[in-house]
């Protein structure tokens, strides 16, 4: 009988208990929340978080702010974030780069599947595969045929050893089953330079890095690296519809909060997300900087940072690059 009434008086405290925090979730968010980047301020991740935090601040009614916090593999941004409260007022810019860097460095101090609950994609955008406007290689087949006539001749000029581009064309280079020599410069415009002097004679890299000399009729592109055409290129072929069956790489950025933050939270995080970016104004923003704007479920951005880090690994051990 005390047992019986010990535990009668115990499912009313559990819920007064409980109740405090339904209270804190239903008027979330109550102070300003906080995205953190693995990057310094300008690139296009920093741009499309400004822009999409500037649409939830108007949503939430209180302010979204930016945090660069750059460092090697993204270790800094993931410590500050994983280490803060899971209360949703703190969260992760994540990207494609950090399925990389879980792939690329032997041992990260964070696991971005294990530590983090993604809440929603934010965009995409894909790579694309540039020549010369006056290059004898006017399809990617071409260039193909090309480089399997005379291995170990062609040159294709990427940046960031390691990076999405890098990769990209270590993947390009394993699927097509080519002897190419895929050489790293500092920047984008060097690549360009080399190219148009004909020290490399193709460049994989994101669009905004050849739009401009796309449009002085410089550069001409021969593919996008997505599973469809870019609505920025619709007239390009993919790399697969240009012969090499397979080969798919999205770049894409996404936000995660600490785990244990609220199931609530997160979904009305992701539903403020959702529609966000849905609105005509925000794609528009997103499309000057080459970026289409796309939300998705949390299993969906879970799912695709999952099948990422196994993709690089398996490139980055395929090419024989070292790990860090």
């Amino acid at each position: 009988m005390r047992k019986l009434f010990y535990t009668v008086l115990a499912v009313p405290a559990a819920l007064l208990a409980a109740l405090p925090l339904t209270q804190a979730q239903a008027k979330w968010p109550e102070r300003p929340i906080k995205i953190v980047l693995p990057f310094g301020p300008g690139g296009v991740a920093d741009v499309t978080a400004r822009i999409l935090a500037t649409k939830l601040t108007d949503k939430f009614g209180q302010q979204v702010l930016i945090e660069n916090m750059p460092g090697p593999g993204g270790i800094n941004a993931a410590r500050s974030v994983i280490n803060s409260p899971p209360d949703g007022y703190t969260m992760a810019y994540v990207t494609n780069g950090t399925s990389i860097s879980v792939a690329a460095f032997n041992k990260l101090p964070f696991d971005p599947v294990k530590d983090l609950q993604m809440v929603s994609m934010a965009g995409t955008f894909d790579l694309v595969i540039a020549v010369d406007a006056n290059s004898e290689y006017k399809t990617l087949g071409d260039f193909i045929k090309a480089a399997k006539a005379n291995p170990g001749k062609l040159n294709v000029g990427t940046t960031l050893l390691g990076g999405t581009q890098n990769l990209g064309a270590e993947l390009f280079k394993s699927l097509a089953g080519l002897n190419i020599q895929i050489v790293v410069y500092k920047t984008s415009p060097d690549i360009v330079v080399a190219m148009l002097r004909n020290d490399v004679q193709m460049m994989i890299d994101f669009p905004p890095a050849v739009q401009g000399q796309v449009n002085d009729g410089k550069v001409r592109i021969l593919a996008s690296s997505g599973p469809k055409r870019s609505q920025f290129t619709p007239k390009v072929p993919t790399v697969d519809e240009a012969g090499v069956k397979g080969y798919e790489v999205i770049s894409w950025n996404g936000v995660g909060v600490p785990k244990g933050t609220p199931q609530a939270v997160i979904d009305t995080m992701n539903k403020a997300m959702r529609e966000a970016l849905a609105t005509p104004e925000l794609k528009a923003q997103y499309e000057k900087v080459g970026v289409e704007a796309r939300g998705s479920t949390p299993a969906e951005l879970t799912a695709r940072l999952t099948a990422d880090i196994k993709k690089w690994n398996d490139v980055i051990d395929k090419a024989g690059i070292a790990r860090k």
